[in-house]
């Protein structure tokens, strides 16, 4: 049996450790640094953001069990991308310096963000 290639349905332009801010749903307006990028399911995971709790059963790997609290993941477009000059959430955009090197950039003010 073939297996599918995943779909992509926005170009995904935010990357680990990049700081977002939360812009739809329970957990709107909150920011933190992105954990993961999962790029096959358009999500990503944040931290301290989306905390759910998980019924653990003892084993070797999880030690004593019992209920723990860890982060779900967001929906990419769930999310925006904070500029670190105008520390505010913008649109990013790639634009190509004169080294032929794809970047990006902040929409609002026109820096590069790193990363």
């Amino acid at each position: 049996m073939k297996k599918k290639k995943p779909v992509y349905d926005h170009k995904i332009l935010i990357k680990k450790n990049d700081k977002v801010e939360v812009i739809a749903g329970k957990e709107q307006g909150k920011t933190g640094k992105v954990l993961k990028v999962i790029r096959e399911k358009n999500r990503v995971l944040v931290e301290k953001i989306n905390m759910i709790k998980r019924h653990m059963r003892p084993s070797p790997t999880t030690g004593q069990g019992g209920i723990v609290e860890k982060e779900a993941t967001l929906h990419i477009s769930n999310v925006k991308l904070i500029c670190g000059k105008c520390t505010e959430a913008t649109r990013v955009n790639i634009t190509q310096t004169n080294d032929g090197k794809r970047v990006r950039t902040c929409k609002k003010c026109g820096e590069l963000i790193e990363g």
